[in-house]
């Protein structure tokens, strides 16, 4: 549990100091308990090795009484690759400060992702694709994600994959409806389907007991 900056930070909430401090080592810890992550350097001192991929970049134009005034949208996700992913947008009138933006936004949305073996045909006890099939919807779009066997792959569009990559999934198939074209849908649209991933309890087995009678 180290980062570039920890001796520098110094925390300003009762949980960043806990984690300074050394009394909170894991960031499980934390979801468990439901605790707000109120500061970035929570994330960076439990989840130091975080990967940034930048999924779009948009121009973005509103009418002011003064002008027109245009923004770069940026949209990144982060991840270490082992469970834990995050997705984020950020405004600017650059695109770096947008880009620096997002990876806070993304870093503060940072959800845990259930991972298991749950295609029926296959029996390798890795955690390599999501435990059961599921959904997630944003505007017009909606992503099912579906259990694969191992190596099956990413059988998902380029946003879905880079997400499932940073989340760690390794293998999976996928529906996807709606205008999938738009990137921030779709990349939100896969987001909540591994948020929902988190509502059902359930053990590996009782999940291979219910998939090969379903």
């Amino acid at each position: 549990m180290s980062f570039d900056n920890k001796e520098n930070w110094i925390p300003k909430t009762k949980l960043g100091n806990l984690v300074k401090d050394g009394i909170i080592t894991d960031i499980d810890e934390i979801f468990e308990k439901g605790l707000p992550i109120m500061e970035l350097g929570v994330i960076d001192a439990l989840l130091p090795n975080l990967e940034e991929e930048v999924m779009d970049v948009n121009l973005v134009q509103r009418m002011h009484k003064s002008g027109r005034k245009v923004n770069f949208r940026v949209v990144v996700a982060v991840g270490n690759k082992e469970g834990y992913v995050g997705l984020g947008q950020g405004k600017a009138k650059e695109v770096g400060p947008a880009i620096r933006k997002a990876v806070d936004n993304a870093k503060y949305n940072i959800i845990k992702v259930k991972r298991g073996c749950g295609d029926w045909g296959c029996v390798c006890g890795r955690h390599h694709t999501v435990p059961f099939k599921v959904d997630g919807k944003t505007g017009s779009v909606k992503v099912t994600l579906i259990p694969a066997p191992a190596g099956v792959g990413l059988a998902i569009g380029n946003v879905g994959k880079t997400i499932m990559k940073l989340a760690g999934i390794q293998d999976l198939w996928s529906q996807t409806m709606g205008q999938t074209q738009t990137t921030v849908n779709f990349a939100n649209a896969t987001f909540e389907a591994l948020k929902n991933l988190n509502k059902f309890k359930s053990t590996d087995k009782s999940l291979k007991n219910q998939l090969a009678f379903s």
